[in-house]
């Protein structure tokens, strides 16, 4: 059993999490879960690349290690990579410690600040902990130096009666502060049911298309268990979606 479309009430029990983006456009957040994997996960780029799309891919650690090239290719194609765990683990069924361990494992491999727990379960005390971390990445990284750079050129200008008069003082812009950015926990306004092997393709494809909106984060999985439906349902709902005047986004 599960929802095609999120309800309300879920998205008000859980405030803190990410379940669309606004309505006021015409943008939709594609993601994928579970890859990468080799068939699926190259198929699925070269769909989106066809229909000018970019998507999210929340990646399993364990697959990035197994595929690294497929990994690269994601980022290289320009879109949004997202954390799903190192071995795919259920969050209400795995203790606190070892959930922040293995979603930590694969942190060290995607450098992201966007999660999804698998299955969508999550339990209130692991998501205050992924949360509450800052994701440290190669970006924020680069705008550090940047930054610090910056501030070294500054005071080697500045001219040396200022300096002589006040010898203590040190050039500060807070605005100029790089901060690593918070996790978000992102989950979905409409799942595909891909996964779902009693689901006909034709069936899925309504799901989405019936379901969509201005704003939905949109739930597909580049596996094999879901490819049956995935590659008859992706490219006819991206040709439908374009002609609707849909635009396609990465989350982040």
């Amino acid at each position: 059993m599960y929802f095609v479309k999120t309800p309300w009430w879920l998205k008000k029990l859980y405030p803190q999490l990410v379940w669309n983006k606004a309505r006021t456009t015409k943008t939709i957040f594609l993601t994928f879960d579970d890859g990468p994997i080799p068939i699926v996960t190259p198929w699925v780029l070269k769909t989106l690349k066809s229909f000018n799309a970019k998507a999210t891919f929340f990646c399993i650690g364990d697959n990035i290690n197994k595929h690294p090239a497929i990994f690269l290719q994601l980022k290289a194609d320009g879109h949004a990579i997202g954390n799903h765990t190192y071995n795919h683990l259920k969050g209400w069924a795995t203790a606190d410690e070892l959930y922040i361990k293995n979603f930590n494992k694969c942190q060290n491999l995607t450098q992201t600040y966007l999660f999804r727990p698998p299955y969508g379960r999550i339990k209130r005390s692991q998501i205050f902990e992924i949360q509450k971390s800052k994701i440290k990445n190669e970006e924020s990284e680069n705008l550090k130096v940047k930054s610090k750079k910056s501030k070294i050129k500054n005071q080697n200008t500045k001219n040396d009666k200022s300096q002589i008069a006040n010898p203590q003082s040190q050039i500060r812009n807070p605005q100029s502060e790089i901060h690593n950015p918070q996790s978000q926990i992102i989950m979905w306004d409409v799942l595909s049911g891909d996964f779902d092997t009693a689901l006909s393709p034709q069936k899925c494809l309504k799901n989405v298309l019936k379901h969509t909106q201005n704003g939905s984060i949109i739930v597909f999985h580049d596996s094999l268990k879901a490819w049956d439906r995935l590659q008859y349902v992706l490219p006819k709902a991206l040709d439908y979606w374009k002609k609707q005047g849909f635009s396609f986004e990465g989350l982040g």
